[in-house]
């Protein structure tokens, strides 16, 4: 039986991972009373008693949390933007190589990916990887999420019964182009300049796609659609929660994959453009289901488990 604490269990992330873990029987969540969930005395008690500890807080609270790690048997899942490029920490996406897969396996201190910065490094990772595009390629991502990524607040303000009418339509964010999710995009990428990143919320609850177009004209090596959808499955071959879809309807629907932590690659164009496509649950490998299926390869245990 491992003992698991969730630091912030009262956010969206934290509550879709307790419930991920209700379902399992080896499996014991830790609780604090509702008096001392921000004590931090008792935080630290329930953090240095568990064998994994969830951080579902703010950034600053998430390093206060991890200042708080006094056992070494301690392994500790970072949900925040606060550790996603900090040296020392593993970027839990065990699907992109070998070696993030043997880092989330041996890490005491591993960093959930962000839900936009998933769908992104899932695409363009293998891309730079094989030399297919280059560091220095101008990257455009387009991203649409339901609003369940917006947080608590974010979630009342879009289901209150006098909303404003403008969260009725897609709304563009990130005007500055400076998301937080772009560094960790940039860094494991391995991209010597930030891609243009333009993320829309949406009125639906959950779900996400995440779009990045090609030139072929500017890639290294000019690959067929075919050709690239056979790179993608070659690059995620053996892996359970990304793989290669199929869709020929002529639209992708960004929910097609709630409730669930598997990741869709899609691929479209022509001769002259490439199209591709991320499509997952923005709660799900987006956020709680990646961080299940971190704990589960960090205990050694099948990385399915709980994930079915």
């Amino acid at each position: 039986m491992y003992n698991v604490f969730i630091d912030g269990k009262e956010g969206t992330t934290g509550l879709q991972i307790f419930d991920r873990l209700g379902k399992r029987e080896d499996v014991r969540v830790l609780s604090l009373p509702d008096e001392l969930r921000k004590d931090t005395a008792a935080r630290k008690e329930a953090i240095n008693a568990a064998d994994v500890v969830f951080l579902c807080l703010p950034d600053a609270a998430a390093r206060e949390a991890v200042g708080l790690v006094a056992s070494d048997k301690v392994r500790v899942i970072d949900a925040s933007t606060a550790h996603r490029t900090a040296p020392g920490w593993a970027y839990g996406f065990p699907e992109l190589s070998q070696e993030h897969r043997a880092a989330v396996a041996s890490s005491r201190f591993i960093a959930n990916p962000g839900c936009y910065a998933s769908g992104f490094i899932a695409l363009v990772y293998p891309l730079v990887k094989r030399g297919i595009a280059p560091e220095n390629y101008p990257f455009v991502c387009h991203a649409v999420s339901g609003y369940s990524g917006a947080g608590k607040k974010g979630i009342a303000q879009y289901e209150a019964n006098d909303r404003d009418v403008s969260l009725e339509t897609p709304r563009l964010y990130g005007l500055t182009l400076a998301h937080k999710h772009l560094p960790e995009m940039v860094a494991q990428c391995g991209l010597s300049q930030k891609p243009i990143f333009n993320p829309y919320v949406c009125d639906y609850y959950s779900g996400m796609s995440v779009t990045v177009p090609l030139f072929k004209g500017l890639l290294h090596k000019k690959l067929t659609v075919d050709e690239m959808k056979e790179m993608y499955r070659e690059h995620y071959a053996g892996a359970h929660f990304v793989y290669v879809g199929e869709e020929s309807s002529g639209y992708i629907a960004a929910n097609g994959f709630n409730g669930t932590n598997h990741m869709e690659i899609l691929v479209h164009g022509n001769e002259e453009q490439i199209l591709l496509t991320a499509r997952f649950d923005n709660l799900g490998k987006g956020a709680s289901g990646a961080a299940v299926q971190n704990m589960n390869i960090a205990l050694g245990l099948d990385e399915r488990t709980g994930l079915s």
